[in-house]
């Protein structure tokens, strides 16, 4: 699955996303979003196990609501990671929608400035900017920046490609261990140990 590209020491933003298409028309993408400098703070893994912290429960949540306030935005599949989510949203464009649009610089998507309101752009941004705030609020870290500027996306052209990433989806925490996103990558012993292999970060990020 081609996700935008990350050195293993430098993150490396790139637009993934496809030249003139219009991304507020139906249609189904997989999308994937990182927490700022990788922190594992969202959940823990030991084999398939995920136990979600605090913020992590946000994430959820707010993942949850973008369907939920939005007629026109349905969710498949779905995972929370220790730094990172992975989810598939389907837009479906309705006449009269009711948005709900967060306020402040947070609320289009990084990767594309003055993202035209129902596109995708617009809802992944809303998605970051929420659910930061409520962690930030419950942490009292206001305006610390949480996630990684931009997402990325796959554009799902039909059922095979649907099936294909919604096992991707579901066998993601058992491929944590081989996880590009993993700060720690590699440690195979670990996972086959079962020891928890996505523990979060020591400070002030261990609080939730």
């Amino acid at each position: 699955m081609k996700r935008g590209e990350l050195s293993d020491s430098v993150p490396v933003r790139r637009s993934t996303r496809l030249h003139g298409y219009d991304y507020a028309q139906a249609g189904a993408y997989f999308i994937t979003v990182c927490t700022a400098a990788r922190r594992c703070c969202l959940c823990d893994i030991a084999g398939t196990a995920i136990s979600l912290t605090r913020a992590g429960r946000i994430v959820a949540e707010e993942w949850a609501r973008s369907a939920e306030l939005r007629p026109e935005v349905s969710l498949d599949g779905f995972v929370v990671m220790p730094n990172h989510v992975h989810g598939v949203l389907v837009l479906s464009p309705t006449v009269g929608a009711t948005r709900r649009v967060a306020p402040g610089r947070g609320s289009a998507s990084p990767l594309r400035s003055g993202a035209s309101p129902g596109s995708l752009g617009t809802i992944v941004g809303q998605f970051k900017a929420a659910s930061a705030r409520r962690i930030n609020a419950l942490r009292g870290t206001h305006g610390r920046v949480f996630w990684q500027r931009g997402f990325y996306e796959h554009v799902i052209r039909n059922q095979g490609d649907l099936e294909a990433i919604r096992t991707y989806i579901a066998d993601n925490p058992l491929q944590w261990a081989l996880d590009r996103e993993n700060p720690e990558r590699g440690q195979l012993e670990a996972r086959q140990s079962g020891k928890v292999i996505g523990s979060r970060e020591p400070g002030t990020w261990e609080k939730t």
